[in-house]
């Protein structure tokens, strides 16, 4: 019976799917899986023939195996390799080459004969490509073929750099690169346009050939497309549904990039549910907008039609059900989001005591405050609250360098008009003039130049507060430590971070906590901030009796917003807030117009707020609430 239900719950699944419950727990195993293979092999006096992916997703399973060979003595003198992909150009010594990657993060720390390591050459002449990549599947053969190969997904699809178009018989060969796969490495390169437009990579057919294929995928970043390729019709569209094809796949996936498929986005159409508040709120608002009608206005028919007979037989009558979810939402709706005086707060969001609140915004960036709640942020000051914001780190990365020399050179101009001397400016601004001519793709950058970007952003956080209304001693530079590397990839998290974020905390003592709650990106700065907040927090709840009546809410950065079904607090704003709000951005002149990391999203980051804010506000009238000009979101956190 347990098989059955199974089935019938996965019925919209293609392939078989693994999911664990988190990165971790997926990368161990797929890490003892391949030393698994690696001894049964060394039994047999055989080679262990491994096919090897670059990027984010493997990193842990590589980490695990190099632990394994330092701990556990997993030798890997019988394993060869062939990695999937490279850039082209690329030489093997550049910070972006997968050369480097898989030195850096496995082949020297393990006792592989470097003659057993195959990486695509990204150095070839273009005529010689062509050969090159015959004698690579030639290689493959020679060993027996591929044990085991091991494959992320790109959010088009690929796998390796199989973009889509790729046919299913593909061999090794040169590919140009879609411009969203560009657009994901531009951070790596520092800019897209550093990005290389082509690379070599081994075809769906040779990957096809391997004797396991296992495809990893972590984080809701990759939920959507791996939905695609789990549960959609094989295309060359998305270049990894052909894997539906093969019977020696298996789909390995947290639970976050697993959130998507059917069983779990909407599982009242695959099996009977246990109707929580929250999952009944989901279904009801999912069916209002499937259908897009009011909540009121649903009806039985609806529910039975829709796949959720069970919820209206055991829940009904229908129409209780929709008066319990639509008012739910409205109390989700207040314009006191640090609480509302003397009034009844049971059905509101926030404790209408104390009256007047010492509130924390912490900022990950110099404007995420100011993008993500600016709204927000000013009514708390408009409430005569005592607000604090604190920029967690620098956001020097995300400056251009004639935006820095600019700075110098009017530094420069003033001294002088000022009759100081510039000597010592003068030499410093042709160091970094030198410097920025000569820079590499994504170089870091000198101290100098680190601290001008760093300066540029304060200037600009500080005028952002002071027209959200705070005073200059509410406003905290952070610094913390781990952003400090001046790369992309940043320093791991210390106590010393944490100490920072607890002595704020304690010299603050808030009754809220505002901070960006963006989990998508389980390697951006936002969630390695939010977990410092948290961590704090549970530090100082051990022995600080404040930290029990405060709040923690979460808000989301310029790219996505809550599901309506999450939101706890909602925050109406009106024509004249929404255009504070936008001036409140315009502080940050350095990020308009054009910024360093703009994503896939070409918009201003002020126009992403606003657009995202009235979407926000339109969904809740949508679904038959009132009709504002635009709304911030917030999720409570239980820490």
């Amino acid at each position: 019976m347990a098989r059955l239900n199974l089935l019938e719950e996965t019925r919209f699944e293609k392939l078989p799917v693994t999911i664990f419950k988190n990165p971790k727990e997926a990368s161990l195993h797929v890490a003892h899986r391949i030393a698994d293979l690696i001894r049964e092999k060394q039994e047999k006096n055989e080679n262990a023939v491994l096919g090897l992916a670059t990027g984010a997703t493997p990193i842990a399973v590589y980490a695990e195996l190099v632990r394994l060979h330092k701990e556990e003595g997993l030798s890997f003198k019988n394993v060869v390799t062939f990695n999937l992909d490279e850039y082209y150009p690329m030489q093997p010594n550049a910070d972006q080459s997968y050369v480097t990657f898989m030195n850096d993060h496995l082949f020297n720390h393990i006792d592989i004969d470097k003659n057993n390591i195959h990486i695509p050459d990204g150095t070839l002449a273009l005529d010689d490509i062509q050969a090159y990549c015959l004698a690579y599947e030639n290689k493959i053969e020679s060993y027996g073929g591929l044990d085991i190969q091991i494959l992320g997904i790109g959010r088009t699809g690929h796998i390796g750099f199989n973009e889509p178009g790729s046919a299913p018989n593909s061999g090794t060969r040169l590919v140009t690169l879609d411009d969203l796969t560009r657009r994901d490495a531009a951070r790596d390169f520092g800019g897209k346009s550093n990005v290389p437009t082509k690379a070599i990579t081994m075809g769906i057919g040779t990957i096809f050939k391997a004797r396991e294929i296992v495809l990893m995928a972590w984080n809701k970043k990759k939920a959507p497309i791996i939905k695609k390729a789990v549960e959609g019709e094989i295309s060359s569209d998305v270049p990894a549904t052909y894997l539906q094809l093969s019977d020696n796949v298996e789909f390995i996936l947290d639970e976050d990039a697993a959130c998507s498929l059917t069983r779990f986005d909407t599982p009242w159409l695959v099996k009977d549910c246990t109707w929580t508040e929250e999952l009944k709120r989901k279904a009801v608002i999912w069916l209002a907008r499937k259908l897009r009608k009011p909540i009121l206005k649903l009806t039985e028919d609806d529910f039975n039609n829709n796949g959720m007979a069970q919820l209206a037989t055991e829940q009904g009558p229908v129409y209780n059900i929709n008066i319990q979810i639509f008012n739910h939402l409205q109390h989700t709706i207040t314009g006191w989001p640090g609480g509302k005086p003397n009034a009844d707060d049971s059905q509101r969001p926030e404790r209408a005591m104390p009256a007047k609140k010492r509130s924390i915004i912490f900022s990950p960036h110099p404007d995420d405050d100011v993008i993500s709640m600016g709204g927000t942020f000013i009514r708390l000051v408009d409430q005569h609250h005592d607000v604090h914001v604190a920029y967690q780190t620098s956001g020097n990365t995300a400056v251009w360098d004639d935006d820095a020399l600019r700075f110098v050179e009017f530094n420069i101009d003033f001294s002088e008009k000022m009759g100081f001397d510039q000597t010592e400016m003068r030499k410093t601004y042709n160091e970094m003039r030198n410097f920025i001519a000569n820079k590499k793709p994504n170089q870091v950058d000198t101290d100098e130049l680190k601290a001008v970007k760093g300066l540029i952003r304060k200037g600009e956080a500080i005028a952002g507060a002071r027209y959200c209304g705070l005073p200059d001693d509410h406003i905290h530079f952070m610094a913390l430590p781990f952003y400090e590397s001046g790369k992309v990839t940043k320093n791991p998290v210390t106590d010393k971070d944490i100490e920072l974020t607890m002595e704020l905390l304690q010299k603050v003592k808030p009754q809220q906590v505002f901070a960006a709650g963006d989990f998508e990106d389980p390697h951006g700065t936002h969630i390695i901030c939010f977990n410092i907040i948290v961590e704090a927090l549970r530090r100082l709840q051990k022995t600080e009796s404040w930290v029990n009546d405060c709040w923690l809410w979460m808000y989301r950065g310029a790219w996505l917003e809550f599901e309506p079904y999450e939101i706890e607090m909602a925050v109406p704003l009106s024509p004249q807030e929404v255009e504070r709000k936008k001036m409140a951005i315009f502080k940050h002149q350095s990020q308009k117009d054009r910024a360093v990391f703009p994503g896939d999203d070409s918009r201003e980051f002020w126009k992403r707020a606003e657009d995202r804010n009235r979407e926000t506000a339109k969904i809740y009238d949508d679904l038959g609430l009132a009709d504002y000009e635009a709304m911030e979101a917030f999720v409570r956190y239980r820490y």
